[in-house]
């Protein structure tokens, strides 16, 4: 299969959320004045992470989700708070963080030599993601991001890949090749848009679920010696 239109996920795959989330709750919670940061945190992932797989099911909106993760986990250390402005507050902070995971701008380089077009496919919020990549080595290296809040849709739904394609010339499904980490968002999505998938699982993980990527990989390298 020659492939020429590459989209990435950004969160896990390319962008190291969770040391840019460490240091962006850190100093959030700082501002906060909140006394024990880290058992804040052991209350708010899990909200969090449940809130974005309940989004990815279309069970709440995106609205909803940024508004309410934060007041939700005050009102667990019962500090009632303005979710709206704790969102915009906390958007501040994590917009500045642009880790990479080692080795992600070299694979996106080596992928632009060689002719490939690079896409960025996200369910993240369009500030936040936005200035992420601004404050990366990588932001360039795409010739758009499609970010769900700005696309009315999301991951896996099919209408989120049906935008996408009406905004690329030239699209063709049959060489293009959805990558990612996630087999709920990205894998799933693929297999709904009807084009070929590869999951991204650098920790090994097991395949619990139905679905089947196209490829697994390990690490960036494989990847190339796939393409």
């Amino acid at each position: 299969m020659t492939y020429k239109f590459l989209l990435f996920d950004l969160d896990h795959t390319l962008l190291d959320f969770a040391t840019g989330e460490e240091i962006a709750l850190t100093q959030f919670l700082e501002f906060m004045e909140v006394e024990d940061i880290q058992a804040f945190k052991d209350v708010y992932r899990p909200l969090n992470q449940g809130m974005w797989k309940d989004l990815e099911k279309g069970l709440i909106t995106k609205k909803e989700l940024v508004n309410t993760r934060f007041s939700r986990a005050f009102a667990h250390f019962g500090r009632q708070e303005d979710g709206a402005e704790l969102a915009l507050r906390y958007q501040e902070f994590i917009g500045r963080q642009g880790q990479i995971f080692e080795g992600a701008d070299d694979l996106l380089e080596t992928l632009t030599e060689r002719g490939y077009q690079i896409y960025g496919a996200t369910n993240g919020i369009t500030y936040i993601q936005e200035n992420r990549l601004k404050h990366s080595p990588i932001g360039s290296y795409f010739k758009q991001v499609f970010i769900s809040e700005q696309m009315g849709t999301q991951k896996p739904e099919l209408d989120f890949y049906e935008k996408i394609a009406e905004q690329i010339t030239g699209f063709d499904l049959f060489r293009a090749l959805m990558i990612g980490d996630s087999l709920t968002a990205d894998i799933q999505g693929g297999i709904n848009a009807g084009m070929d998938t590869v999951w991204y699982n650098p920790a090994g993980l097991e395949n619990t679920s139905h679905l089947t990527p196209t490829y697994t990989i390990s690490n960036y390298q494989q990847l190339i010696d796939i393409l």
